[in-house]
């Protein structure tokens, strides 16, 4: 079983929440998806966000969830609308089955504090380079402590 940490905006998070879905891999992650498992775990990090003015809530862990089908593709709009750099492509094209192991209490689990206690963030004070892209690969101790902090048993 492999762990991951799934980078997401508010507005799909709440699509993955209703659906269990969990769509936010692009076509260039294609070699990312094949590594993907049923029976992986993928913890939720949202993003902060600024909507106008108004700066949202921080960034946060917000759940975690079992894969529990292939990575497959689907063109069908179901998510928020992609980035301009993504072109036409519809968001995102690779997707998962996936069942909840733990949706964490509001609020969720603020990610700041976790920063210097985290193994796969090796840069503390860069560290949001971590998690630029949709999905990537955390060790077993660093999805533990996350979900200890979270009040969640492991």
């Amino acid at each position: 079983m492999t762990h991951w940490i799934a980078s997401s905006n508010r507005d799909n998070q709440k699509i993955l929440d209703a659906k269990h879905i969990w769509g936010g891999v692009p076509k260039r992650n294609k070699t990312l998806m094949q590594r993907v498992k049923p029976g992986d775990t993928i913890l939720v990090y949202v993003r902060q966000e600024k909507e106008d003015d108004t700066i949202l809530p921080p960034s946060a862990i917000t759940s975690a969830y079992e894969i529990v089908s292939e990575p497959y593709i689907d063109h069908s709009r179901l998510f928020v609308t992609p980035p301009p750099q993504m072109g036409d492509e519809v968001f995102p094209p690779y997707r998962m089955k996936v069942r909840p192991v733990a949706v964490f209490a509001e609020p969720p689990l603020e990610f700041k504090p976790l920063i210097q206690d985290l193994t796969f963030i090796t840069n503390k004070t860069m560290w949001s380079g971590h998690l630029r892209i949709a999905m990537r690969e955390i060790p077993d101790e660093d999805y533990r402590l996350i979900l200890r902090r979270a009040g969640v048993e492991a």
